[in-house]
Formats: C-alpha cells, sequence, structure tokens
C-alpha cells in the first residue's frame, strides 16, 4: 500500500484544474463555471481524506 502516499496528490492535480478551467470559462463569459468550482472543491476535499486515511494505515502498519 505504499502507492497511497502518492495517489493523493492526483487530486490536487485535479483541482489545479478544475480551478484554472472555472476561471477561464468566467473570464470568458461562455457559461456558469460552478460545476468546476465544485469539482475542484470536492478534489481538494478527497486529498485530505486520503491524506488522513493514509496517515491512518501506516500509523497501523508500520513496516509501509
Amino acid at each position: 500500500m505504499n502507492y497511497l502516499k502518492y495517489t493523493q496528490y492526483i487530486y490536487l492535480v485535479f483541482a489545479v484544474y478544475f480551478i484554472y478551467d472555472g476561471i477561464t470559462t468566467y473570464m470568458e463569459g461562455k457559461e456558469n463555471p460552478l460545476m468546476q468550482f465544485f469539482i475542484a472543491g470536492m478534489a481538494i476535499f478527497m486529498f485530505f481524506f486520503r491524506r488522513k486515511f493514509a496517515k491512518k494505515m501506516s500509523d497501523r502498519n508500520p513496516k509501509s
């Protein structure tokens, strides 16, 4: 389960992408960017959730 240390950062990459996409959509005035910001918020939440879960697993199993 060593991969859990690194997969949590994928959520940050998605959050940055959706924040960028939401800002560019807002600046162009095409449509409402609330869905992009919502997905970015969920990705940030998932980052912290996965980080807490990985810490809990590493505390439970000190070998990895």
